[in-house]
């Protein structure tokens, strides 16, 4: 298999952020769509691809933000976002071999046109998905805290709680990254996030942390800080909205010091990911 996405000679390649796992409801449109403003808000070009293309939730959260600054009269940092249509063939040699090609060719135009590419990625194993993780350079995997995500990433024993082996999800990471490694000569950096946290403590959170921790160690993952659970995450999605925008003119929804907050684990979530060419860039938000 060939490398994808490659970039005329000469001309710098975007930084690849996928936003993966294969379950529903961990928040990856959510974490998607304050990467990308705020990548925006620091001054690069950003590029947005949404791989879920039944439910497109990335998709329409950047529609829903164009909408907002046509009504309200108001300039807002928008990514731009490309889009790749299913395959009509039904054979599926074909099939595969037709949305490797869009991908390639979509990819390819989002690295030459910007310094990051924002990918939202389904919450199932498609071939769009696969193509995405073996093309990217940071993947970031959402997990709520609970068992039902950890199972995602490793079995664990009902009993001890012991982390068992790694399940499918990992096991197509580690197959990726292996593939870039051989064909690129360069790694893959895997950050998961803790997200939609509770602010409360509780025996169940302690044990996944430290499932996490000792998942990490066995299978090559960075730990990053995740984002609360709150309400006005919802509220924004409508609106097209980030945690960023609030005190832009046009926005009706106060800014309260939960917000402050919100805005901080933001800015720790992008010191842990420890992108290319932000290197001692101040945080402006």
């Amino acid at each position: 298999m060939r490398p994808l996405g490659k970039v005329r000679d000469g001309v710098t390649a975007g930084h690849l952020i996928v936003v993966g796992n294969e379950k529903g409801g961990a928040g990856k449109s959510t974490v998607a769509m304050h990467l990308a403003i705020a990548l925006h808000r620091m001054g690069k070009t950003v590029g947005a691809l949404d791989l879920d293309l039944r439910q497109r939730t990335f998709g329409r959260y950047l529609s829903n933000r164009e909408i907002w600054c046509e009504k309200h009269k108001v300039e807002l940092p928008r990514p731009i976002e490309l889009r790749v249509a299913p395959s009509a063939h039904r054979d599926l040699d074909l099939v595969e071999a037709e949305e490797t090609e869009r991908f390639s060719a979509v990819l390819t135009e989002l690295k030459t046109k910007c310094d990051f590419i924002i990918v939202d990625s389904p919450g199932s194993d498609t071939l769009y998905s696969r193509l995405a993780h073996s093309s990217a350079d940071t993947i970031v995997t959402p997990v709520n805290d609970s068992f039902l995500d950890f199972d995602l990433l490793a079995e664990i024993d009902p009993d001890s709680f012991e982390v068992g082996k790694p399940s499918v999800y990992s096991e197509m990471v580690w197959d990726c990254r292996k593939r870039k490694a051989s064909l690129q000569k360069r790694s893959i950096d895997w950050i998961v996030m803790r997200n939609r946290m509770s602010m409360l403590d509780a025996r169940n959170k302690r044990r996944v942390g430290d499932g996490l921790k000792m998942l990490s160690q066995r299978i090559g993952f960075r730990l990053a800080p995740g984002f609360s659970e709150r309400v006005i995450y919802r509220e924004l999605f409508p609106l097209g909205l980030t945690l960023l925008d609030l005190t832009e003119d046009g926005s009706a929804l106060p800014f309260t010091m939960s917000h402050v907050a919100a805005r901080q684990e933001l800015r720790d979530l992008l010191i842990v990911l420890k992108l290319p060419g932000l290197e001692g860039q101040a945080i402006p938000f």
